[in-house]
């Protein structure tokens, strides 16, 4: 007689992990980051179910992190929001304190910053809509995925603002648009919305709808409002649900590009495309704006993360002559 395998069989672990990351709307990006670090985990204590660890096994992993593989302080915290995630919402186990995990250090270190002449010769070496994008990222202060997510129905060209949708920590906030992208971006969506009327033409022009909305709103994902400002040029399939579709540019596609504009400046900074949003902040500071409206349109939490951009600010040493200079 054929052994029939359980109808109520258990999920696999790491299929119980993804069920329970969607059910949380978790980023793509964390899923997998938090699978990986699973994954690790498991292997580092010779494949043991989750189940038969505990916070001795988890303490033993970070500090191996920190003490052997030397990671950062923020990998080791990802690491550990992966195995928190693992322990609380799919097994349904508190963890008690982890007292003894050797931490990674955390550098102090402040943020690149680029002088206003620096910023204009870098976009002056981009075009098109990768000019575009590193034009809101420093206009906008926004962060690189924010931008890259933006929908139709999240600019206001009219109010000149835009809504940033669960930004870092799943918040919503509205930052500036800039008068000056009012008529590009007014311009570039009409090549967009060409490009989705010709998908819609061809049987496609169907997006990605975050948090379900696809079963509330069933033709929502073909909608001119919900398409992304910046689409890709190509269409390709969606893992999730193998719908062919048209997702949002892709983050390297921006960083190529903005390294290569800054390596045709020839400035010696490392700048990146969040060096843009950094800047931001700081000029918006040295244009002598409250440090409490620069927090708000960057989505900060709490001002002490604003704080690291009145130090690199001209005030302080280098806001004070040099004996020498007085000679």
């Amino acid at each position: 007689m054929e052994n029939t395998p359980a109808v109520n069989a258990e999920p696999k672990l790491l299929d119980q992990v993804v069920a329970r990351i969607r059910v949380k709307h978790y980023s793509r990006r964390t899923e997998q980051a938090y699978l990986d670090w699973i994954k690790r985990y498991i292997f580092h204590h010779g494949k043991r179910h989750p189940k038969e660890m505990g916070s001795v096994e988890v303490e033993d992993f970070l500090s191996f992190l920190a003490v052997s593989r030397n990671v950062s302080a923020s990998t080791q915290n990802q690491a550990k929001s992966a195995l928190l995630f693992l322990y609380k919402e799919v097994l349904g186990i508190e963890l008690p304190w982890l007292d003894n995990v050797t931490q990674a250090k955390v550098p102090k270190r402040l943020p690149v910053v680029l002088a206003k002449d620096e910023v204009q010769a870098v976009l002056n070496r981009l075009d098109g809509s990768m000019w575009l994008i590193a034009s809101l990222l420093y206009g906008s202060g926004l962060r690189v995925m924010e931008c890259l997510r933006l929908r139709v129905k999240d600019v206001d060209l009219a109010r000149r603002e835009i809504l940033v949708r669960e930004g870092k920590g799943f918040k919503d906030r509205i930052t500036m648009l800039p008068v000056s992208l009012v008529e590009p971006l007014k311009q570039h969506l009409l090549k967009v919305q060409a490009l989705h009327n010709e998908d819609l033409s061809a049987g496609y022009g169907d997006v990605f709808m975050p948090m379900a909305l696809d079963r509330k709103y069933p033709n929502g994902g073909s909608a001119w409002a919900w398409q992304y400002v910046f689409p890709s040029v190509k269409l390709s399939v969606d893992p999730q649900s193998n719908k062919v579709r048209r997702h949002h540019v892709d983050e390297k596609t921006v960083q190529r590009a903005v390294k290569k504009a800054v390596n045709l400046t020839e400035m010696t900074k490392l700048a990146t495309p969040h060096t843009f949003r950094h800047s931001f902040a700081t000029h918006l500071l040295e244009g002598g704006y409250d440090i409490r409206t620069v927090q708000e349109l960057l989505g900060h939490s709490d001002v002490s993360t604003t704080m690291i951009y009145t130090h690199v600010l001209n005030k302080g040493g280098r806001g004070v002559s040099s004996p020498l200079d007085t000679l």
